[in-house]
């Protein structure tokens, strides 16, 4: 697993649509249905890296405080799984189950949502605004795995909490980082 940067797709690009399965419900879930009333995350996340499994927690606490403001929240897996078989459908549910998931995760088989992100890593992180136009995009915070740094998911909140109060997001935004979408071949 090597360690990889987001590529930052350019602020104020609209948010690609997509239609996946969610693998906690069985639903077939579109950007347009789970869009929230004041802002959308999209998180690119897997099940075994190390990076998402360190931020688990943070990010189910994020969700729990602000699903209730207008904020919805959505966790995507794109990783090949013929290869990696621990981030298949079925293990991304138990792995959202036993995580307490506040959100749906869903499975991009054809890896094609991603390639519309211009996800690169797990985690990696996009915010949108109630038009679905992207002002944030990047790390949770500046905490990694062995790093001594406690999770506070502070670059995430600071830019929800920006939008929530109608203030502007700040554009000094820094790369997630982790493990590289496991593309496949």
């Amino acid at each position: 697993m090597s360690f990889t940067e987001s590529n930052m797709l350019p602020l104020g690009s609209e948010a690609p649509p997509f239609v996946l399965p969610d693998t906690v419900s069985g639903d077939t879930i579109r950007l347009q249905d789970i869009a929230g009333e004041k802002a959308t995350v999209v998180m690119f996340l897997c099940n075994h890296c190390p990076y998402v499994v360190h931020v688990n927690s943070e990010i189910v606490r994020l969700a729990n405080d602000y699903n209730t403001q207008g904020v919805s929240f959505v966790g995507i897996s794109s990783n090949d799984v013929d290869n990696y078989p621990q981030d298949g459908p079925e293990l991304m549910k138990l792995h959202a189950e036993k995580e307490k998931y506040p959100f749906p995760y869903l499975y991009d088989e054809s890896q094609n949502v991603a390639r519309a992100y211009d996800a690169a890593c797990t985690p990696d992180f996009y915010v949108f605004d109630k038009d679905l136009r992207l002002t944030y995009r990047g790390r949770l915070d500046d905490s990694r795995p062995n790093s001594g740094t406690p999770l506070t998911g502070k670059d995430l909140r600071d830019a929800l909490d920006a939008m929530l109060s109608g203030n502007a997001v700040s554009e000094k935004q820094y790369p997630s980082g982790g493990c590289n979408i496991k593309w496949k071949r």
